[in-house]
């Protein structure tokens, strides 16, 4: 990973984590009720989330109580507008962008000598079976403070107003008590520690519950969408819930989503594209073995694409061209089917969001199409960084660097 670190593209907005902040982050992990971190120093992201204490605990998911209740750690305003690396709903990071538009201040007042412990709540007790992602709908966002500060506050203020009853003020075990309170929690009389519980409706998203799953229920009927073969062979037993059921590598779903006007693809704009050159660049470079040039260079050198694009066999030169030479044939007649030329895999990695949908859904349905074809290393980046990291570390080290061009300019 040291390129894609110097590149900025491996986890580069985390926050550190030293000192004081390290024992605030451990009362917030008991107050969840889980277990403290042994680190003396680690990093966060927006979430609360540290990549170094899930490799202590083996436990990618360690803020979870199981897969229906997620949690967060907010111990720094530094979080706010920070990215979610490893989100385990498609909508965490719109979560975290409510939690800091409604509570910024308070947060910033708060984490100067406390931490806030989150809890998303869709009043799901515990998972029994997959289609359980159907219960998803509303989320209460609600927060507990270390150190019970609340109660603390309240305790202070009655101290004080006993304090100023009679001659109260005179009375040393009085005084003592509120010394300790102050010096332990400092003077809370005039601070607002209280934070509203939020609410988050969710619409159509994806999850890792249940090994992957995505539901999109904002369009003609509701569609749930596997990546684990096991629970799709689960859910497809349901004969209660109307709803409509794909793994994510039928190819059923891909013509099911064209139907409901959620993707689309016109190869003869999709040719003119970034996106297609990358797809196209990608196919021949898986097969491209002991090149006398680095595979960046035969990659964005033209006269070094063609040479090596003729130096492969005559049936892989066909799949890697197989778009342009559909698009030739078709111009001669209309008679040719794309499924006899173009692979499939190929043409799923083509296809967009469907332009009529919101910016919401569009990333979504971009996820969904990179996990179903994924084969631009661009989208699969934004839209599904751990799938990326995961493929990166099998890369050739020269498509490595190509692939780091294409992400740091965007192209």
């Amino acid at each position: 990973m040291d390129k894609l670190k110097q590149a900025n593209l491996f986890r580069s907005e985390l926050i550190p984590i030293s000192g004081k902040l390290v024992d605030r982050y451990n009362k917030c992990l008991k107050t969840l009720g889980f277990t403290e971190t042994n680190l003396k120093s680690f990093s966060i992201d927006g979430v609360g989330w540290s990549p170094e204490v899930a490799e202590e605990k083996k436990d990618m998911q360690y803020l979870n109580q199981g897969e229906a209740n997620p949690n967060g750690i907010i111990i720094s305003p530094l979080q706010k507008g920070k990215p979610v690396y490893l989100p385990f709903h498609s909508f965490d990071r719109e979560m975290m962008k409510l939690v800091f538009k409604t509570h910024g201040e308070k947060i910033n007042d708060i984490t100067r000598d406390s931490a806030i412990c989150i809890e998303f709540d869709q009043n799901i007790d515990v998972f029994y079976e997959p289609l359980d992602v159907l219960k998803y709908k509303d989320v209460a966002i609600t927060f507990r403070l270390i150190d019970n500060l609340e109660e603390k506050q309240t305790e202070q203020l009655q101290l004080v107003d006993k304090f100023r009853n009679g001659n109260n003020f005179i009375d040393e075990d009085i005084q003592q008590q509120l010394l300790d309170s102050a010096k332990t929690y400092g003077d809370l009389r005039a601070r607002d520690l209280h934070l509203e519980p939020l609410h988050f409706t969710t619409s159509s998203f994806f999850t890792r519950a249940f090994g992957g799953v995505y539901l999109l229920r904002d369009f003609i009927k509701p569609i749930v969408i596997f990546k684990d073969e096991k629970n799709y062979k689960e859910a497809i037993k349901d004969t209660i819930h109307d709803v409509l059921i794909y793994h994510i590598s039928q190819p059923e779903l891909v013509a099911k989503l064209k139907d409901h006007i959620i993707i689309e693809c016109d190869l003869e704009s999709v040719v003119t594209t970034s996106n297609y050159d990358r797809v196209k660049k990608f196919e021949l470079a898986q097969f491209l073995k002991e090149t006398e040039h680095p595979i960046q260079a035969i990659l964005d050198d033209k006269g070094l694409f063609k040479s090596y694009l003729n130096k492969i066999d005559i049936n892989a030169r066909k799949q890697v061209m197989s778009v342009e030479i559909y698009l030739e044939k078709l111009e001669r007649s209309n008679a040719y089917k794309i499924e006899d030329i173009v692979e499939q895999s190929f043409y799923f990695a083509l296809h967009q969001p469907h332009s009529s949908l919101s910016a919401e859904h569009r990333d979504l349905i971009h996820k969904l199409l990179i996990n179903i074809a994924p084969k631009d290393m661009l989208f699969l980046y934004w839209y599904d960084k751990e799938q990326f990291y995961k493929s990166y570390e099998t890369w050739e080290d020269s498509f490595k660097d190509w692939v780091i061009e294409r992400i740091s300019n965007n192209i």
